[in-house]
């Protein structure tokens, strides 16, 4: 089951506040980028935020999962958390902060 347009809209307004926040469709579901960095992803329809330390004290006690079967666990934001806009917004900032720039792609010759 794929995730709804309404959904990442949703979350992308939350997190706004962070910076410039996009989102792509990959497989059905969704990378979340702040500038060139992917710092989660939304699928069926729930948002996974990349484990980061800062990202962990943020939360404090946060939910661990793997946001599609084989994946490496992620922080899984539910409910309440996803409301706050402030909150969401700090914590994607932080994570961003913590994650490497994306590697450039070689040209093919």
């Amino acid at each position: 089951m794929g995730s709804q347009q309404s959904t990442v809209d949703f979350v992308l307004d939350q997190m706004s506040a962070a910076g410039a926040v996009s989102a792509k469709k990959m497989f059905g579901e969704y990378g979340v980028y702040l500038d060139e960095k992917m710092v989660a992803l939304v699928c069926d329809d729930v948002l996974f935020v990349k484990p980061t330390e800062g990202g962990r004290s943020h939360i404090g006690t946060p939910v661990e999962a793997p946001p599609y079967p084989g994946a490496k666990p992620c922080f899984q934001i539910d409910g309440d958390l996803c409301e706050d806009r402030e909150w969401l917004s700090q914590l994607v900032r932080i994570t961003a902060q913590e994650l490497p720039l994306p590697k450039k792609k070689k040209k093919a010759l």
